[in-house]
């Protein structure tokens, strides 16, 4: 059990470093921000429930950790397409679950941070090592591969809990922007998947429409932003160093609900070094044929989708079970074995899926 070095403090870092605790390793794990959770400003993201037969709280607790952040279920979301086009989806179980990033209380960075400090993990802030020094880079998406790009701002507010989905290309270009409240906290972005010098115009659109549909108190605004990061061809090792999460190019090409995928590679990585098993071969397996979906799913949403988007929410609601429909294309089957080559040519250049020399390190 010798000492290990995780490199990145996000969700995937900190899951293997509670894991590798659990079982007995001494972890340090590096964070080159001030505190853990400090690149979250409160803004609430997804835990998709329909990729997976078992709810999507199951997987962390299958990891071994507790849930001990707050995760607001929803059975309920509104879509709008266009300026007059509205769409209301209700599920028997949750569709998804928001959580909060940040360094706050209830937060999913904060919760990890609690359990991997309980377990004798060390986290160092604003410290960093050398990725060669690193046993497990966690350090987030590779620069070189950004596919989306987020713009949004964080509130509070005394609405009820709701979750609205926008679909616009003038106000989330290829891409699609939300207005989010859970517990108080709201959340208003829009993410851009092309043309991102117009993102700021396309916030305002999009904060115009969504706010017009659902009026509400907005107090202590704060801005946020982020990337998303994506690598058909994963690079899961790199001369003995485990990649984890988005440093691994793992995420979800067709809406971005990538952390599930984090927590996974994290477990993965430190199970394999606790059992001395090939940790690549294992995230291959685990997780190829769900990146090659991603790409099938993200070729077929702008190539058709995006020529309709009100024809593709009545499609959804025609399924007997939308969850289970969903589910049915985040999972390689045979249309996206047919579809793979043409996804390939079509998107390899413009979101750079394969790592051209060594994969970069973030800046």
């Amino acid at each position: 059990m010798r000492p290990v070095t995780i490199l990145g403090a996000g969700p995937a870092g900190l899951t293997a470093a509670i894991t590798l605790a659990k079982a007995g390793w001494p972890v340090t794990v590096y964070e080159r921000r001030a505190t853990v959770g400090h690149h979250g400003n409160g803004d609430l993201q997804g835990l998709e429930n329909w990729a997976d037969a078992d709810d999507a709280l199951a997987l962390f607790r299958a990891c071994g950790l507790a849930i001990n952040f707050a995760a607001t279920p929803f059975r309920e979301l509104t879509v709008l397409a266009g300026r007059d086009d509205e769409h209301l989806f209700q599920c028997e179980r949750p569709a998804f679950y928001l959580v909060r990033r940040g360094k706050e209380p209830a937060c999913l960075d904060h919760g990890l941070a609690e359990q991997a400090l309980a377990s004798g993990v060390v986290i160092r802030c604003n410290e960093t090592v050398a990725p060669a020094a690193a046993d497990i880079l966690a350090t987030g998406t590779l620069h070189r591969h950004h596919f989306a790009v987020a713009m949004g701002e964080t509130f509070r507010t005394d609405h009820a809990d709701l979750a609205c989905g926008l679909l616009d290309d003038e106000a989330a270009a290829k891409g699609y922007a939300y207005l989010l409240v859970a517990g108080g906290h709201g959340c208003l972005c829009t993410v851009f998947f092309d043309h991102f010098d117009q993102l700021a115009a396309g916030y305002e659109v999009s904060r115009q429409r969504l706010l017009a549909r659902f009026p509400l108190s907005m107090t202590a605004p704060r801005p946020f932003g982020g990337v998303g990061g994506f690598l058909l061809e994963n690079c899961f090792v790199e001369k003995g160093r485990l990649r984890v999460g988005e440093a691994a190019g793992l995420q979800d090409l067709l809406w971005g609900f990538g952390i599930k995928s984090a927590v996974a590679s994290g477990c993965l990585a430190a199970q394999s070094l606790i059992d001395n098993t090939d940790y690549a071969v294992a995230a291959q397996a685990r997780f190829a044929g769900r990146q090659q979906a991603s790409l099938v799913n993200r070729y077929l949403w702008e190539r058709f989708a995006g020529a309709d988007y009100a024809a593709f929410l009545r499609r959804v609601r025609r399924a007997a079970d939308p969850l289970a429909w969903l589910g049915s294309f985040y999972n390689l089957n045979r249309v996206h074995r047919v579809v793979y080559p043409f996804a390939v040519a079509a998107l390899e250049k413009r979101y750079r899926l394969t790592p051209t020399g060594a994969p970069n390190e973030r800046p």
